[in-house]
């Protein structure tokens, strides 16, 4: 195999999408895989819908991704620069060549005229491309029409008589178009920004991209690409078009099917990791049964030859049921650094944790992260840890805290959690047994209603552990506050 040199090269327009993403992840998996260079370019001849606010953002997605790039805006690199907006006189010098070689041409038309030409073609039942009344004007003409004070677009002249172009994609096979449907095509535009087609040429070319890996709705774009490549006698790379991401509906993935920017998941507490996972898992598998893998796994993993060609399904269940693999199973301290922000959006955390604080912290994720989903679901399992107060509002847990063995459990555990000289949970464990066996009760008759008192619901973790994080005062508290309220 050539030396391995991939792009991705984002418009940076608006918020970063999932396509975007695991476009990057496939190039940076590829590249990584044999030893190749990663390149991030930044497409911004938008010029009305570009911003730099846009292109942090998917700078910031993708550190956040874990994905590094070799080349590219911010790192730099010898085939700078990496926006498009900074290379304007390389695509001029490029297509000025196009110009002497008669493989383009200045076209004077205005948009109105084309607009016009348009709709007469297609009240004619033709095709709407281009009629090419631009193509053979003489200098005489030119002259004329700029001295009207018309400023020319450059198109290419698509070689009469082309016939078919095939496309040879690693992922997709042979891909046939015919030529007689593609009519000459702008690559400058008259403001000297060239158009998308033209600027990926001259950008991959002079980066010396050996692979476009890319999403399966550029491929109708590619016969203009290889008509360039073969103009400017250039070497085309090899195309990879990935398959699109469909909603489980099987219709286009849009809002409807649930968030489509990185960001949103980022900002409601899914982890990179498990991001990553799940888009990996969009359009390819490693062949087996296998679908939990950690970056440096699908490193190792990953090959085009196992990316499908039917369309990968966005399935919210499945990042939902990763994500929450991840929370599960990643270190204690990892998934407590990450909660803080959460609880300080939800006001639990208002001060600086002390390393005491921090430690008790870590019992209550540890404690509750086997029933989230996301980061953000933490203040919905929090609150009895941080609030002073328990509301009890489930009618089971205040039926149960109305038996009358209750005040007789409730004051002797109050007594023996407060003589204890450490309330671990192993303790817990024992002070619930010793006043049980004092009010004369076992089992459910003692663990209900002095759940529903601590915490104000019947069920939950485990309430040693639960006793040991709220601790000897604040266990003793709440038995006290459930009796005076006569429940």
């Amino acid at each position: 195999m050539q030396p391995v040199r991939v792009r991705f090269a984002p418009s940076p327009t608006g918020p970063f999408h999932i396509g975007g993403a695991r476009s990057a992840l496939f190039n940076w998996l590829f590249a990584r895989r044999y030893g190749g260079v990663f390149i991030l370019r930044i497409e911004d001849t938008d010029l009305e819908r570009s911003s730099r606010e846009s292109e942090e953002n998917i700078l910031a997605a993708l550190r956040w991704l874990g994905l590094d790039w070799d080349e590219g805006v911010e790192v730099g690199g010898p085939n700078g620069p990496y926006r498009q907006t900074e290379r304007l006189e390389l695509y001029q010098r490029y297509a000025e060549q196009l110009l002497s070689q008669k493989d383009a041409y200045r076209c004077y038309c205005t948009e109105e005229e084309l607009a016009a030409e348009r709709e007469a073609l297609l009240a004619e039942g033709a095709l709407s491309g281009y009629s090419g009344r631009c193509r053979n004007l003489s200098p005489e003409d030119c002259a004329r029409l700029e001295a009207e004070g018309r400023k020319p677009a450059i198109r290419f002249r698509v070689p009469d008589n082309q016939g078919t172009i095939v496309v040879r994609d690693l992922v997709r096979g042979e891909v046939s178009f015919d030529c007689s449907d593609i009519g000459d095509f702008i690559i400058l535009k008259s403001d000297g920004i060239p158009t998308y087609n033209f600027a990926v040429v001259v950008d991959d070319h002079c980066m010396s991209v050996s692979h476009v890996i890319r999403a399966e709705e550029h491929l109708p774009n590619t016969p203009r690409k290889i008509l360039l490549y073969n103009a400017l006698g250039w070497e085309t790379p090899q195309f990879a078009h990935v398959s699109l991401i469909l909603g489980k509906d099987r219709s286009k993935m849009s809002k409807r099917h649930g968030a489509t920017a990185i960001e949103q998941y980022q900002e409601k507490g899914y982890l990179p990791e498990a991001m990553v996972n799940f888009l990996a898992l969009l359009g390819w598998s490693a062949g087996g049964e296998e679908e939990i893998f950690s970056l440096e796994e699908l490193t190792r993993q990953f090959s085009l030859e196992r990316v499908s060609k039917s369309p990968a399904v966005f399935d919210l269940d499945k990042l939902n049921w990763l994500n929450g693999h991840y929370i599960r199973q990643s270190p204690i301290e990892y998934i407590t650094d990450l909660s803080i922000p959460f609880l300080e959006k939800a006001g639990y955390l208002k001060t600086p944790l002390t390393p005491e604080r921090y430690e008790w912290l870590k019992e209550v994720i540890a404690l509750v992260r086997k029933y989230l989903v996301c980061l953000d679901d933490l203040k919905d399992h929090v609150g009895i840890y941080f609030n002073e107060e328990v509301e009890v509002l489930e009618e089971e847990a205040r039926e149960a805290l109305t038996a009358p063995h209750v005040p007789a459990l409730f004051e002797a555990l109050a007594r023996l959690v407060l003589d204890c000289p450490a309330l671990s949970a192993e303790a817990a464990k024992g002070l619930l047994k010793a006043a049980g066996k004092e009010a004369g009760v076992k089992g459910k008759q003692i663990f209900i209603p002095v759940r529903a008192a601590l915490t104000g619901s019947i069920e939950g973790p485990d309430l040693d552990r639960i006793m040991a994080i709220l601790g000897k005062e604040r266990v003793a508290r709440r038995l006290a506050a459930a009796l005076d309220r006569g429940l």
